[in-house]
């Protein structure tokens, strides 16, 4: 019936006057099947064809109960007249319904049909007319009712309801025929051997038609944007620390960052301990000079220069400045606590990293320049701009000469690659860091300025038990990857970037690159 269905539609507008209501010649079909015989015709001229979109009255299943049996007032009406009246209690078995009995009776008393008698119903009439059953009937074959009063009752009591009926008014084309002939789709080789070719008709290729959708894979937004940090990072001479220790001892994660072990940020709540095992070994003196990243620049010295990394004497150096200062420090005098500094972290920044490469570096100071992009884990309370695990981008310039005014306008440069022009930069103490700064960019979502870095020079008491030089400044900060993904994606709400709510076709669907460039 559908594969003839074009060819049927042709053959009644051909008998038809001018025009033709589909859903008048075909009343048993659906209209998506109708559509799709409509679709292939005017898609070759053989009709025009005009959608027509009107709300019609249909009946509810209550509504067509009454059309068919008659208003619950008329059915009790004809029970009481039957028997020459009934017993009220008698009602909802005579009728088969307590629903009929409740609302009929009430109608016959309202139209006055019957009269109560003691504890039983009498009529009053010989004959009533059921305008209720009329009225339906009427839906049911008109699908309108002109008594607007009666319409409004009907639905309020739920007897009819509204529905969109869609159709199509068609006419013929200039390409109009009789006959429509099935189109070949495929051009096959047995068309060709036999030469059939040369007589078939051939469907004709929609240029217009999108292509189905290739399921794949899909990089997620943070991804993305980890990926035009990294090509920033590279494109101004950084090299990429590597960030496979996801646990760090205290040692490397507080102590050798000048954070004192009475630190609020070494607090159970702030900070996710391992259990097992407790502590780690401590720092280990390294005889070979030679596993310490090299990078190729100018200021490579060579290897019978360079120093060999004496932990033992880095880890003496790191308790006596925290414990009694040094270097020309006062320390925080306080009694440092070697199994504190062994206890066993998830890192709480990747600053841990920076540390440890910077103690390298510190066997052949040269001017240079780490970054690392990786997760770093806080006991935080997850809000729309918090989470306990999250991403950052740590960055380390250590040259000679460096101020804090170098420091703003690297950031600012920085960030002005990917588009975020609008900074604020805003005073800071962080215990590693002196001077020390906020950076805040503003979230047109949010309305308002979100933090999205920290920043800073490293002190003297972080850097000189290293063993770099006392005139070597550097320049460390640590930005989320979180933050500046849901600025430039116009998310307002970070567990919608990480995590079980995240909506995959948003991932799906955004672009590869979103990074602004100059």
């Amino acid at each position: 019936m559908a594969e003839d269905l074009p060819n049927q539609v042709l053959s009644k507008l051909a008998a038809a006057d001018g025009t033709l209501l589909t859903s008048e010649a075909f009343p048993d079909l659906s209209f998506v099947t109708i559509k799709s015989a409509i679709d292939r015709l005017r898609s070759r001229e053989f009709i025009t064809a005009e959608q027509l979109d009107k709300i019609e009255v249909t009946l509810t299943k209550d509504g067509e109960d009454i059309a068919q049996k008659g208003s619950f007032g008329a059915r009790v009406f004809q029970l009481v007249s039957q028997m020459g009246g009934l017993k009220i209690k008698d009602l909802p078995t005579k009728t088969g319904s307590a629903t009929v009995a409740k609302f009929g009776q009430a109608d016959c008393f309202k139209n006055k049909w019957v009269k109560k008698d003691g504890d039983s119903l009498t009529p009053l009439t010989d004959h009533i007319d059921d305008k209720v059953q009329k009225q339906l009937q009427e839906i049911s074959q008109t699908k309108t009712l002109k008594d607007a009063a009666a319409l409004k009752e009907f639905k309020k009591r739920e007897y009819a309801s509204d529905r969109k009926v869609l159709d199509f008014r068609i006419a013929k084309g200039k390409n109009f025929s009789n006959e429509f002939v099935k189109e070949e789709t495929d051009l096959t080789a047995e068309m060709l051997a036999s030469g059939a070719w040369k007589t078939v008709k051939l469907k004709p290729y929609n240029f217009k038609a999108k292509g189905a959708p290739t399921p794949s894979g899909a990089l997620h937004p943070l991804n993305k944007v980890r990926e035009e940090f990294r090509d920033i990072f590279f494109e101004m001479g950084f090299e990429e620390m590597p960030t496979n220790r996801f646990v760090e001892t205290g040692f490397w994660n507080f102590d050798a960052l000048f954070v004192p072990q009475q630190h609020p940020a070494r607090d159970l709540q702030d900070t996710f301990y391992i259990s097992d095992p407790p502590r780690a070994d401590p720092p280990r003196d390294d005889p070979q000079p030679s596993d310490a990243p090299l990078p190729t620049t100018k200021h490579k010295r060579s290897k019978s220069k360079e120093k060999v990394l004496n932990y033992d004497q880095y880890w003496k150096d790191v308790r006596a400045v925290h414990q009694d200062g040094k270097y020309g420090s006062i320390g925080y005098r306080y009694p440092w606590d070697p199994e504190e500094s062994l206890r066993l972290v998830l890192r709480t920044h990747t600053t841990a990293i920076s540390t440890y490469m910077l103690h390298k570096l510190a066997r052949n100071p040269r001017p240079a320049r780490y970054f690392s992009i990786d997760r770093v884990f806080r006991n935080e309370t997850v809000d729309q701009t918090h989470l306990a695990e999250f991403h950052q981008v740590e960055g380390v310039i250590a040259d000679y000469g460096l101020t804090l005014g170098g420091l703003i306008g690297f950031m600012e440069i920085f960030f002005g690659k990917m588009g975020i022009t609008n900074l604020r930069f805003k005073p800071a103490y962080n215990p590693y860091t002196e001077p020390s700064m906020e950076i805040f960019s503003y979230h047109e979502g949010l309305k308002k300025w979100v933090e999205i870095g920290n920043s800073g020079m490293f002190r003297p008491e972080m850097l000189e038990p290293m063993g770099l030089p006392k005139d070597m400044r550097i320049y460390g900060w640590g930005l989320s990857l979180e933050r500046p993904t849901m600025i430039k994606y116009g998310v307002s709400n970070i567990r919608e970037l990480l995590g079980h709510k995240v909506d995959l076709n948003f991932i799906e669907t955004n672009p590869a690159v979103r990074l602004d460039k100059d």
